[in-house]
């Protein structure tokens, strides 16, 4: 599977998320002859256990993250940040969550954008929806690099590639950047070639970062 980093946009100081910045990386890919190949979408949900008194199961997760991803549309991926566990589950175990009542989605949230083509590199831009809302609460990027599942050996072209992408983007004046969190994945267990595994934990920790930098959002 190809390499992909995960990054979130973090606003400046004291300024918001809007569809403005969302339009202006879609046009800046645009502007690097990316070729738009239609949208994507994945969804992400954050599951508190049910029960009254949880000091009676100490063993059990206080809270982990649920993610169903555009290009494993059979798969959902959990992730328990705590104990450092990520899972492959059929994507019906949603279904049977539901049913158990054992735990609950607290939040939903719904990723949304474009994909492009950029030569070897697959490019994707989109905004972070609670579902039912068209309240921003960011925007992420999906960066693949399609010939390597090798992290290590794909880094200095990642590392590239960002760079041309934030010199493009900085001619545009917005108020923030994209961010690439650095991560352990050995922590989770995940070795050096590329599993949508690796994408999970990407995800569970840019929306971690996201929630704690994000100021009030604006609409639209």
């Amino acid at each position: 599977m190809p390499v992909k980093w995960v990054l979130y946009w973090q606003p400046n100081q004291g300024s918001t998320v809007s569809t403005q910045i969302l339009n202006e990386a879609a046009q800046c890919a645009e502007s690097i002859n990316g070729v738009k190949e239609g949208r994507w979408k994945a969804t992400l949900n954050y599951y508190k256990p049910m029960l009254r008194d949880q000091s009676n199961h100490p063993d059990l997760p206080r809270d982990f993250l649920g993610i169903s991803l555009a290009d494993q549309p059979s798969k959902y991926y959990f992730i328990i940040r705590s104990q450092r566990i990520v899972v492959e589950a059929d994507a019906t175990i949603q279904l049977i969550m539901e049913k158990l009542q054992s735990y609950k989605s607290k939040v939903s949230l719904y990723f949304d954008g474009f994909q492009y083509q950029l030569g070897d590199f697959r490019l994707r831009v989109g905004r972070v929806v609670p579902v039912h809302s068209e309240s921003i609460r960011g925007i992420v990027m999906e960066v693949e690099y399609l010939p390597i599942s090798s992290m290590e050996k794909a880094r200095k072209v990642m590392e590239e590639f960002v760079e041309i992408w934030h010199e493009a983007l900085s001619k545009r004046s917005l108020s923030g950047k994209f961010v690439n969190s650095e991560l352990n994945f050995g922590e989770f267990g995940l070795a050096d070639t590329y599993t949508p595994q690796h994408t999970g934990v990407q995800y569970a920790i840019v929306m971690a970062h996201m929630i704690a930098t994000v100021q009030p959002v604006v609409r639209g």
